[in-house]
């Protein structure tokens, strides 16, 4: 299984470490410990309060920062061209790198200049400062109408997907144009440890369920996932998932389940469903 999603020269990690909501000294001692075991690829953003910790971390790691793939976000509310640059500004500041690998738009919003919210965010790609830029959280008509109308090069759009809820439609998109598709809340905040069917499947690997499911993801092309954990054991384990075995019949078991449990939908989340 490639280990590598390599889109745009995005170079990024298929399993990365999430941050929210990690805070403080427990945000900068778990990204720490990540990158001692091995990870490589840090998702953090304006919106979790956490950027700083994470660039303390970069800092006292003694793994080279341009071994790290680093991604960062800007909030919907800062989406005016002067206040998404004050935004990126704050956040190279915070992570104490002249350079984010990747750089999301967090979630769309109301009444925005889009064109001009995309030109600033091509921008920061153009001055080097962004070594690649994507979305998170656009439904499929609005990733649309920004690749293959406006077409602006995004590398990777970072959407919910787990076992429980299909995101079929947009990683065939991100297939067509060459993106990466990046899972949050990869586990479902955990309820894949509850689902009989992900425990069956882990039972007869010996394996954990939160393993099944992380595996599930990342070994599908051009997917990466980003779970949160701050413990060493956790942490282990997720990256212990890259060699978990899965065969058809697990697949098969998983694509039973039922898709449409949708965890993360906040009064200003889009209409998910736009095509």
């Amino acid at each position: 299984m490639q280990r590598i999603v390599n889109r745009h020269q995005l170079n990024m990690p298929k399993l990365g470490l999430g941050t929210w909501p990690m805070l403080g000294d427990e945000c900068t001692r778990a990204v720490v410990q990540a990158l001692e075991l091995g990870y490589r690829h840090i998702d953090t953003a304006a919106a979790y309060n956490n950027e700083a910790a994470v660039g303390d971390a970069l800092v006292q790691s003694t793994v080279p920062r341009e071994q790290i793939h680093v991604t960062s976000k800007v909030w919907w509310d800062q989406l005016s061209p002067e206040r998404m640059r004050a935004s990126f500004d704050n956040t190279l500041r915070a992570l104490r790198s002249d350079y984010v690998d990747l750089f999301l738009i967090h979630w769309p919003t109301q009444d925005w200049d889009l064109a001009r919210t995309l030109e600033t965010l091509v921008s920061f790609k153009e001055e080097g400062r962004a070594r690649a830029i994507g979305v998170a959280n656009f439904p499929l008509a609005l990733v649309r109408e920004v690749v293959e109308v406006m077409q602006v090069p995004l590398a990777a759009m970072q959407v919910e997907y787990h076992v429980a809820l299909s995101q079929a439609k947009l990683l065939d998109f991100a297939r067509q144009h060459d993106m990466a598709l990046i899972a949050y809340s990869p586990l479902a905040r955990n309820k894949v440890s509850e689902m009989p069917e992900i425990q069956q499947i882990a039972a007869r690997h010996g394996v954990q369920p939160t393993q099944v499911a992380l595996k599930w993801l990342i070994e599908q092309e051009q997917v990466a996932a980003v779970p949160k954990a701050s413990g060493k054991a956790n942490q282990l384990a997720n990256l212990a998932s890259l060699d978990v075995p899965l065969d058809d019949e697990d697949r098969a078991l998983i694509a039973q389940l039922p898709k449409n449990i949708r965890i993360v939908s906040p009064a200003f989340a889009p209409a998910w469903d736009a095509e």
